[in-house]
């Protein structure tokens, strides 16, 4: 991956990436490793995060190593922690990106499918964010957390209501904590970004590719994100330097969200056998991904 830092930058610094097995999280994963930090990566699926990480740490030379968790259990999340800190002490950064998504009218939603969203995003950010802070706290590490959100924080998510809601909970969590921990010397930032296609997201997100245009033809840039630019400003918000920038959101989304809201407000338009197409596209989609957790 082509970055635009220097070599060995992030040398020292030991992070976790939940949802590191694929994606954006996958993405940014390398990046550290690529500048020398040691990686942990955490999902449901251990043969994912097994080839993930051999695969990153064979191309950096750097430590990666995968952890089996379930972040939406609190439980489960102390033991992963208590895991990490065992295998070599504290981390000094956290990335919140395990997250989930797909577009549904949100009468037609049910509380399970709600919570199949918040559980992850919502609750589960908190939990990882929690059993980091609170050790940070107690042995006086600083730390920087940084949050992957949406642009529709700032002007909501028709038809992705549950991820929206859960979002906009994370970016709050951002800036109180910001000031409640910043004497601790612990920042918290946040990342929204615009498209950077990836295989999960586009399963679930069926009609983006339409409605927004993989070519980028709502966004002002002409263009979707390319992975690298995600991966240097994650970078950035880890590395030393930058130690007064805490409470923030940043967009990277080519302006997209300030030229056409950045969501799926255009969907209205569709008609219920429409949506029942998009339905059956979900399901199909959650389907593999429970067949590849079974394996």
């Amino acid at each position: 991956m082509e970055l635009m830092f220097k070599d060995g930058l992030l040398k020292g610094k030991r992070i976790l990436v939940t949802g590191g097995g694929t994606g954006l999280g996958e993405v940014m994963a390398e990046a550290y490793a690529q500048l020398g930090a040691a990686v942990y990566i955490c999902g449901r699926r251990a043969s994912v995060l097994e080839e993930t990480a051999k695969r990153i740490a064979d191309a950096t030379g750097s430590s990666v190593q995968g952890i089996a968790c379930d972040i939406r259990v609190a439980e489960a999340v102390e033991d992963m922690v208590a895991q990490i800190w065992s295998d070599g002490g504290a981390l000094t950064g956290l990335v919140n990106n395990a997250a989930g998504n797909f577009i549904s009218r949100t009468k037609d939603l049910s509380p399970r499918g709600f919570n199949a969203i918040a559980d992850i995003v919502f609750r589960g950010s908190f939990y990882v964010t929690l059993a980091c802070g609170k050790r940070w706290i107690e042995s006086g590490d600083k730390a920087s957390v940084v949050s992957i959100l949406t642009t529709w924080i700032w002007n909501g998510g028709p038809f992705t209501v549950p991820s929206a809601m859960s979002k906009a909970g994370l970016n709050i969590m951002t800036k109180s904590l910001a000031t409640e921990w910043g004497p601790h010397g612990i920042r918290l930032n946040a990342i929204a970004p615009g498209p950077f296609p990836t295989k999960g997201a586009w399963e679930r997100l069926s009609p983006q590719s339409a409605s927004r245009g993989e070519s980028g033809g709502n966004i002002p840039m002409g263009r979707v994100g390319d992975m690298p630019e995600l991966a240097n400003l994650a970078v950035f918000l880890m590395a030393d330097g930058c130690d007064y920038l805490t409470g923030q959101t940043i967009a990277i989304d080519g302006a997209m969200h300030l030229a056409s809201g950045g969501n799926f407000a255009s969907l209205s338009k569709l008609s219920d056998a429409d949506w029942e197409r998009i339905r059956g596209e979900i399901r199909s989609a959650n389907e593999k991904d429970k067949a590849q957790r079974a394996v």
